[in-house]
């Protein structure tokens, strides 16, 4: 889901889980990084929140999806 606006000034990216768990999900932004390049980082969490450089966008959802699992599943982390 795509969010933007007023409320928003940046585009951001709203990735949520599908079937048992639909209210759990990450929004994603981009920004930033040093070496003058760019990076998705998870919104909640700012700068800390770095989950891969723009460019690979395969190995950017593949760090989305291991969130999501932890989140859904922090037990078996």
């Amino acid at each position: 889901m795509k969010l933007y606006g007023r409320e928003f000034p940046r585009p951001l990216l709203w990735v949520y889980a599908s079937g048992v768990a639909e209210d759990v999900g990450v929004v994603v932004c981009v920004r930033a990084v040093p070496g003058e390049m760019w990076a998705y980082h998870d919104v909640q969490r700012g700068r800390a929140g770095y989950l891969f450089p723009c460019g690979d966008a395969k190995a950017a959802a593949e760090q989305v999806d291991l969130l999501l699992k932890h989140r859904m599943f922090p037990s078996t982390w």
